[in-house]
């Protein structure tokens, strides 16, 4: 009976060690704890196309759409919508923040035409 109770311990242990890892490297938390520290960080899964991208910026949080497509060589990421739920975060940001994301995103995919949504494409178009 006492073996049983310490086996069943150190089950638990493990258990609650491998959820506090599981937590503290989810990369949604991180997305969710550099927005409210208004600072960089970009979260993707590169290998799925069907699910958006999300960057945080300077307090704003963007989302990305991606399209598959076909280049000269392969299938690949051939467009990008960007867009923010939230308009007013966009306080303060110039057209170099919006090129400095832009690179970022052309890191990741590099055939991608980046299309803005209102009213980041207003001023991207004033070039």
């Amino acid at each position: 009976m006492v073996h049983i109770f310490r086996l069943l311990i150190i089950v638990i242990i493990i258990y609650v060690f491998y959820k506090i890892l599981r937590y503290l490297f989810d990369p949604k938390r991180k997305l969710d704890e550099a927005y409210e520290n208004e600072s960089y960080y970009y979260y993707d899964d590169i290998k799925n196309v069907r699910k958006n991208f999300f960057i945080t910026y300077k307090g704003a949080l963007f989302e990305g759409e991606k399209y598959l497509g076909t280049t000269d060589q392969a299938f690949e990421v051939v467009s990008i919508f960007v867009w923010t739920k939230d308009s007013s975060k966009l306080q303060g940001f110039t057209k170099e923040d919006f090129r400095f994301l832009q690179n970022e995103i052309r890191m990741n995919y590099p055939s991608a035409k980046i299309n803005w949504k209102s009213p980041i494409e207003q001023l991207m178009n004033d070039e």
